[in-house]
C-alpha cells in the first residue's frame, strides 16, 4: 500500500526545522502533501510566496493553500475539531497514512487522519527549546531575522529582506547615498557593477551590445548574493533600467535579454529613489558632460513613469538625503500596500 505523509503549518518563515520536517517526510514517505496556512494576524508575507517557497524547494511535494483555514491555535475540544474537520475536508477524501509534526497537535491530528502520528524532533514531554536537531521556532525568526538567518535557506532569506534602489543620471550621488545607509543600518550595499565593467572593458569609451547585456546580467547576479548577506535592507546602486538607457543611447537598439531584465526592474525592488541633479556635476573623464546628465535625467524619469513604477525624489545634501531615506524607511513595511501606507502616513 502506498504510503502518504501530511504536514502543515504557516511556515511564516519556513525555516531549517521546517525542512527537517519535509524532508523527514519525503525520505520514508511515497507521496508528501504540505497544507500551508494564510496568516495576516502572524505575518504580512503572503501565502503564496510562502508556499512558493515549499514548491521550489522541494518540488515533488504536493502543496495544498488554506486560505480559509481557521486562525485560532490551541487545544480545547472546539479549536482541535475546526482544525481537524477543517483538514479533512481539503484532503477531499484522500487517506493519509502518517502525520508529521513538531507539535503538540501531532497526536489529535494523527487520531483524526487515522494516521502514525510521526514527531519529528520533538517529544511530548519537550517545548521548541529542547530540540536538539533543529533548535529554533519560526517565532524566533520573526524577532530578528538577521540573527537567526543560518536558520533559513537563502531563497527565502531574500524574500524577506527591502530591497531599496537608487537611481539617476550619471553624477547625482546614488553611490555616495547607498554607501552611507549601508554604514547606517549595519547592512551591506551593491555598487554600480556597470562602472567597474566599463573601467575594464571599454574601448574608446564604449562597450558592444553584447557586454551591456553582461553588464545587467552580471549585475543581477551580484543583488541576489548580496541579498543573502543583507541585515534587513540591501541598498543599490543603479539597476538594469540604467544599463538599457545607455544601450538605448550609445546603439540606438537593445538587445533582447537586456529588455527582458529591464522589464523585471518593474516588480523587483521593494522602494525605488530617484536621485535628483541638484548636486555639483564631477566632471570626470568617464562621464559625458553635465548637458547629457539632464537628459539621462529625463530619459530614467520616463522610463519609471511609462513602466508605472512608483519611485520617491531624493534632493539636498547628503545628510538631507539620508534623513529623508529613514523617514521612509521607517514607514515602509514590506508585503504591505505601499499607497496605503503613505496616505495614513501623511495625513
Amino acid at each position: 500500500m502506498p504510503t502518504r505523509g501530511l504536514t502543515l503549518g504557516k511556515f511564516a518563515p519556513l525555516h531549517k526545522g521546517h525542512q527537517l520536517l519535509i524532508e523527514t517526510a519525503l525520505s520514508e514517505m511515497d507521496e508528501v502533501i504540505v497544507m500551508i496556512y494564510d496568516c495576516p494576524e502572524t505575518t504580512a508575507v503572503p501565502l503564496s510566496i510562502r508556499a512558493n517557497w515549499i514548491r521550489q524547494l522541494y518540488p515533488t511535494v504536493k502543496v495544498i493553500e488554506a486560505w480559509d483555514g481557521p486562525t485560532e491555535i490551541g487545544n480545547t475540544p472546539e479549536i482541535e475539531q475546526a482544525h481537524e474537520t477543517y483538514i479533512l475536508k481539503q484532503l477531499q477524501g484522500n487517506s493519509v497514512t502518517h502525520f508529521y509534526s513538531r507539535e503538540f497537535y501531532g497526536e489529535h491530528m494523527s487520531q483524526a487522519l487515522g494516521a502514525v502520528n510521526r514527531l519529528v524532533d520533538w517529544t511530548p514531554q519537550s517545548s521548541w527549546a529542547h530540540r536538539t536537531t533543529v533548535p529554533i521556532s519560526a517565532t524566533q525568526v520573526r524577532s530578528n531575522l538577521y540573527q537567526y538567518c543560518q536558520f533559513l535557506d537563502p531563497l527565502i532569506y531574500q524574500d524577506l529582506i527591502t530591497h531599496v534602489v537608487f537611481l539617476g543620471a550619471p553624477s547625482t550621488g546614488k553611490t555616495t547615498l547607498a554607501e552611507a545607509l549601508a554604514r547606517h543600518y549595519k547592512t551591506v550595499w551593491l555598487p554600480e557593477y556597470g562602472r567597474e565593467y566599463w573601467e575594464t572593458h571599454q574601448v574608446e569609451r564604449r562597450l558592444s551590445l553584447e557586454q551591456l547585456e553582461e553588464i545587467a546580467t552580471g549585475h543581477l547576479e551580484r543583488e541576489e548574493a548580496q541579498l543573502t548577506q543583507a541585515n534587513r535592507y540591501l541598498f543599490t546602486d543603479t539597476n538594469a533600467l540604467t544599463t538599457y538607457r545607455f544601450s538605448l543611447y550609445y546603439h540606438g537598439t537593445t538587445s533582447l535579454h537586456l529588455a527582458h531584465l529591464a522589464g523585471l526592474c518593474s516588480s523587483r525592488y521593494d522602494l525605488v529613489f530617484l536621485c535628483e541633479t541638484d548636486i555639483s556635476y564631477d566632471d570626470t573623464w568617464d562621464r559625458s558632460g553635465e548637458g547629457n546628465r539632464a537628459v539621462f535625467q529625463k530619459q530614467i524619469i520616463s522610463d519609471l513613469v511609462v513602466r508605472k513604477v512608483p519611485f520617491f525624489r531624493v534632493s539636498g545634501d547628503l545628510q538631507t538625503r539620508i534623513g529623508y531615506v529613514e523617514r521612509i524607511l521607517a514607514q515602509f513595511k514590506k508585503y504591505h500596500n505601499l499607497i496605503e501606507q503613505f496616505q495614513v502616513a501623511n495625513g
